[in-house]
C-alpha cells in the first residue's frame, strides 16, 4: 500500500512539474525542485523525455547536482555528464564519496575525465584516482574511502574524545576500523561495543579480530551476497597483503542488488539494463536490432527443420495444425528451468559439487511432467481428430521434449557461465532454439515414419 501510495504521489508531481514547464512557469518549477529530495528528482528526469529533462535539470540546485548525478541510470547520468563543463563537473562532485564520483566519472573519455581531475584540489584528485584504478564491478571499484581508523593501544575514553572532536560521522558508519602502524587491518570496534565500555578499557580488549575483510578485487555480485548473509551495514576492503583501502556501505550493495534484478529482466529480451526509457528512436532502434538479428537466426533454423519434413506437412494438414504445441510447451518447461537455474548461480547456491544431482533432478521432473502432459495431450488429441496413432505420436513427442526442456534448462546456463556468457542475455533464446529444434524433429519425424502414405 506505501509502494503505491508513493507512486501516486510521484505521478502527480511529474504532472505538477511537467504542467508548470509547459506553460513556462520555470520560476515555479524551480520551488517545487527545490521541496524534493535528490533521489526524487532523479526520478523524475528519468521519466522526463530528453528536451524536457535537460530545461530540469538547469533548474536543479547546483549543491545538490552531485547527489542527483549519482542516483541517475548510467544511460541518463552518461547523457546529462556529456553537456557539462569540466570545471562545473568536478564543482557539483566536491564532497561527493570517492565511489560516488567515480560512478559520475567513470564513463567520460579519458581526456575529459583528466579535465575534470584537473579541476580537483590535490587531496580529492588523489582519492578519485584511487577509486577509478579498478574495474567497477569489483570491491575496488564500488568502496568508498571515507571511513574512521583508530589504534588499538588507545582507551574507549580516547576514541569517544576523538569522535566528538570530529564532530560528524561517515554515512553508514557502524563501526570504527583498528589499524596498526603500516595501515594493516588487525579488528573492527562496533559502535555499539564503544558506547558500552567502559572509559578506561583498551580497543585491543574489545574489538573483534578482522577475519572477514573483502579483497579489492572480488566481485560486486559475491559482495552482495556476504552483506546478505553475514547481515552487515558495512565492511572493510583490503588489498592483498591485508592494508586497508575503504570500505563498502549497505546503500552500495543495495545498489547492486537493484541493477542485478534489472539486468536479469532486461536481459531475457536482449536489452541493456540502463538503457534510457526515453532514449532517442535511432539509438534504441540500433541497440535492439543486434538481438533481432540472433533472433532471425535461431527462428531460421528452427523453420528449416520444419522445411526437412515438407512432404509430411503438404500430404497432413492436420500434423501443420498440431505441430506448435510440442514447442511450445518444452519452451514454457524449460524456461521454467533456466530461470531456476539462472537464480541458483546469481545467488551463489550453484557449483561443481551440486550440478550433477541438479541435473538429474531437473531430468527426474521433466520425465514426470512429461509423462502426464503426454497423456493428457495424447487424450485430447485422439478425442478431437479420432486417431489414435496421431494421439500416440503426440504423446511420444511432448514426452521427449519435456525431458529434453529439463536437461537443457540445467546445461545451458551453466554452459554459458563457464564460457563467460551471461545466461540471462543468451539462455532463454538458446533453450527455446533447442526446445524447437528438438520438438518439431521428433514429432514430425514419427509423423513421417508412422503416419504419411
Amino acid at each position: 500500500m506505501a509502494d503505491v501510495l508513493e507512486q501516486d504521489q510521484t505521478h502527480q508531481r511529474l504532472q505538477e512539474v511537467n504542467t508548470a514547464l509547459e506553460n513556462g512557469m520555470f520560476v515555479h518549477v524551480r520551488r517545487l525542485l527545490q521541496d524534493m529530495e535528490p533521489e526524487d528528482i532523479a526520478h523524475l528526469l528519468e521519466a522526463s523525455p530528453p528536451k524536457e529533462r535537460q530545461v530540469l535539470w538547469q533548474l536543479t540546485d547546483p549543491e545538490e547536482q552531485g547527489e542527483i548525478l549519482d542516483e541517475l541510470s548510467e544511460d541518463v547520468k552518461d547523457g546529462i555528464v556529456s553537456q557539462m563543463e569540466p570545471e562545473k563537473l568536478a564543482a557539483v562532485t566536491e564532497g561527493m564519496e570517492s565511489d560516488d564520483v567515480a560512478y559520475v566519472l567513470r564513463s567520460l573519455p579519458d581526456e575529459r575525465y583528466q579535465e575534470v581531475l584537473a579541476q580537483m584540489d590535490a587531496t580529492d584528485r588523489h582519492r578519485i584516482e584511487k577509486a577509478l584504478a579498478y574495474p567497477e564491478d569489483t570491491a575496488g571499484g564500488m568502496m568508498s574511502t571515507d571511513f574512521i581508523t583508530i589504534r588499538d593501544d588507545v582507551t574507549a575514553d580516547v576514541v569517544l574524545r576523538y569522535l566528538r572532536m570530529r564532530g560528524e560521522l561517515p554515512e553508514a558508519t557502524d563501526a570504527l576500523y583498528v589499524v596498526d602502524e603500516n595501515e594493516t587491518l588487525i579488528g573492527h570496534l562496533s559502535l555499539a561495543s564503544l558506547i558500552t565500555t567502559q572509559p578506561d578499557v583498551e580497543i585491543k580488549d574489545v574489538m573483534e579480530d578482522a577475519d572477514e575483510a573483502i579483497p579489492v578485487d572480488m566481485a560486486d555480485s559475491e559482495i552482495a551476497n556476504l552483506f546478505e548473509r553475514r547481515n552487515w551495514v558495512s565492511a572493510p576492503v583490503v588489498d592483498e597483503n591485508n592494508h586497508l583501502l575503504g570500505r563498502i556501505t549497505i546503500d552500495d550493495v543495495v545498489d547492486i542488488i537493484r541493477e542485478e534484478a534489472e539486468h536479469s529482466m532486461m536481459s531475457m529480451a536482449g536489452m541493456d539494463d540502463d538503457e534510457d526509457t526515453f532514449a532517442p528512436v535511432i539509438k534504441s532502434a540500433k541497440s535492439r536490432s543486434i538481438w533481432l538479428g540472433v533472433n532471425v537466426l535461431t527462428a531460421l533454423a528452427a523453420a528449416s527443420v520444419s522445411n526437412m519434413f515438407e512432404n509430411t506437412l503438404q500430404q497432413m494438414a492436420t500434423v501443420a495444425v498440431l505441430m506448435t504445441i510440442v514447442p511450445s510447451m518444452g519452451g514454457v518447461a524449460g524456461n521454467q528451468t533456466v530461470a531456476l537455474v539462472i537464480r541458483g548461480l546469481a545467488v551463489g547456491h550453484i557449483g561443481d559439487t551440486n550440478t550433477r544431482w541438479l541435473l538429474s533432478k531437473e531430468a527426474r521432473v521433466g520425465l514426470i511432467n512429461g509423462f502426464v502432459w503426454a497423456l493428457i495431450i495424447g487424450a485430447v488429441v485422439v478425442i478431437w481428430k479420432g486417431s489414435l496413432m496421431l494421439g500416440a505420436i503426440m504423446a511420444g513427442a511432448m514426452l521427449a521434449n519435456l525431458f529434453v526442456a529439463g536437461v537443457a534448462g540445467v546445461l545451458i546456463p551453466i554452459g554459458l557461465k563457464k564460457l563467460k556468457i551471461d545466461p540471462a542475455l543468451a539462455g532463454g533464446m538458446a533453450l527455446t532454439t533447442c526446445t524447437d529444434i528438438v520438438g518439431l524433429m521428433v514429432f514430425l519425424g514419427l509423423a513421417t515414419i508412422f503416419i504419411t502414405p
